[in-house]
């Protein structure tokens, strides 16, 4: 039994973006996450390939894919945007995003 449950972010018209982006990736890629998301479920925040962003947002690195998530109610993680991996830092804009889902999240209590 894992010890934190990992569950995708869904928006008001039931999409589910960050399913979207890992069903966009190779095969291989694909792979790489499933082993990723089960770390973290095993592991937490202590899990390998995770980085604090700010505030409540982590993000998980696999490859070249990053998936921003935060830690919600009870010992469950949301992954909330995730995005192919170009420079060195984050960039804002897909900050700005998981951030916005974060919101709605929030506002909804979904």
């Amino acid at each position: 039994m894992s010890a934190w449950t990992v569950v995708y972010y869904s928006d008001e018209r039931d999409r589910y973006p960050v399913l979207e982006f890992v069903r966009s990736l190779s095969s291989i890629e694909q792979a790489a996450i499933a082993y990723d998301v089960d770390l973290l479920e095993e592991f937490g925040l202590q899990a390998p390939h995770v980085r604090h962003i700010e505030g409540t947002l982590w993000e998980l690195k696999s490859g070249s894919a990053r998936i921003f998530y935060v830690a919600y109610t009870g010992k469950q993680f949301v992954l909330l945007h995730g995005y192919r991996k170009k420079g060195q830092k984050a960039p804002a804009r897909e900050i700005e995003t998981a951030r916005r889902r974060l919101a709605d999240l929030l506002q909804r209590g979904t």
